[in-house]
């Protein structure tokens, strides 16, 4: 565990700051931050075991217990007034809060906890429904989180160059998923940023398929979708392989896909809803007749968490590119019982479009 730098006591302290400036448009006094994400972008704290109290007035406290006083002292940007809570977390909080009208995470928060923390505030405070607001801020990255985001990929592309040099012929997926995670942190990479997926022959055809015990026979595809985590930040990208000379019909879909893919990234511009995207992309898979065999959206936005805003879908995603979203662009087509293909890129919205974080080859390998 590491102190956090000048310069991130820097970011921290500027977002603090627009937080405070987000809480005059619901009228809050205050406003509770929990989750792992949201405590580390706005605090530097690490684990989940915290909360923070960011107040209209300028004040900002957080709150954790004994085991995790040290890491505090060390992470947790000098802004925020430190507390170690010698109870129930929930009731260290009720006490930070002041009188009046705060925010709390509706998405993060059970109903035990919320009834909870009503019998703790009483009368005194007006508990108010504001999930979103960190991730809303979140959406948008800067130059550092951009930097570290761009690592990560950068050490998925390694990742890609490794496997294809150890083929797949005759390997379990499983297996090859295990070395593969087990490479990446041999890299540097904290974990991998989920569960991998390798997927051959018509178990592609699952866009989340879990790794089988099942050898990866010639004369199919591979679909290997991996991300790292590494800095606290994600990556995510996803390539099709052939084991051996793929068939005519694998290879027209896998034309297709990317042909689609391309248009996608063509697509992804500041001021374009997400959907627009989506539907950018969905036309050609459409136009060629596969419409029914792409069900999933098109993208996701990847940060701190793999998934999160904004998103690039047909449905809930009409808030608009800005300049910093980092979203991935990866449509499939899913034929049951035959094949699956899916080619995913991670991408930087700027000024000019989507700039490209994952720089793997996109053309069809054919692979021993």
């Amino acid at each position: 565990m590491s102190s956090a730098s000048v310069e991130d006591a820097t970011v921290g302290s500027t977002r603090l700051e627009r937080v405070r400036e987000m809480l005059a448009e619901p009228s809050l006094d205050a406003l509770i931050v929990a989750g792992a994400a949201n405590l580390r972008y706005l605090t530097g704290f690490t684990s989940s075991d915290g909360g923070a109290v960011i107040a209209a007035d300028g004040s900002a406290r957080f709150l954790t217990d004994f085991r995790y006083q040290t890491q505090a002292r060390q992470q947790v940007d000098p802004a925020f007034t430190q507390e170690i809570v010698a109870g129930e977390l929930l009731e260290g909080l009720a006490r930070a809060l002041p009188p009046g009208r705060v925010g709390f995470d509706d998405v993060a928060t059970s109903v035990h906890q919320l009834a909870r923390l009503r019998e703790l505030v009483g009368e005194r405070v007006e508990l108010v429904a504001a999930g979103g607001l960190i991730e809303r801020l979140r959406a948008v990255k800067d130059a550092g989180e951009l930097e570290r985001i761009a690592a990560a990929a950068a050490l998925v592309d390694g990742i890609y160059e490794w496997l294809v040099e150890r083929g797949f012929g005759g390997r379990q997926e499983r297996v090859v998923a295990l070395e593969l995670e087990h490479e990446m942190r041999l890299r540097g990479a904290d974990a991998p940023s989920f569960g991998s997926i390798v997927a051959s022959g018509a178990h592609g055809a699952l866009p989340h398929a879990e790794p089988r015990d099942v050898a990866i026979e010639r004369g199919t595809l591979v679909t290997v979708d991996i991300g790292a985590l590494l800095d606290g930040y994600c990556s995510d990208c996803t390539r099709t392989f052939a084991v051996g000379e793929p068939t005519a019909q694998a290879r027209e879909i896998y034309q297709l896909v990317l042909a689609a893919q391309l248009a996608g990234l063509d697509a992804v511009a500041p001021g374009l809803e997400g959907r627009a995207v989506d539907a950018l992309a969905r036309a050609v898979i459409e136009d060629a007749g596969y419409g029914e065999c792409f069900g999933h959206g098109l993208g996701h936005g990847v940060g701190l968490e793999i998934h999160e805003a904004p998103r690039l879908a047909r449905h809930g995603a009409e808030q608009v590119l800005r300049v910093g979203n980092v979203v991935t662009v990866e449509p499939g087509v899913y034929l049951p019982g035959t094949l699956g293909v899916r080619i995913e890129d991670l991408v930087v919205v700027e000024a000019e479009g989507a700039r490209r974080f994952s720089h793997f080859t996109k053309e069809l390998l054919v692979v021993e």
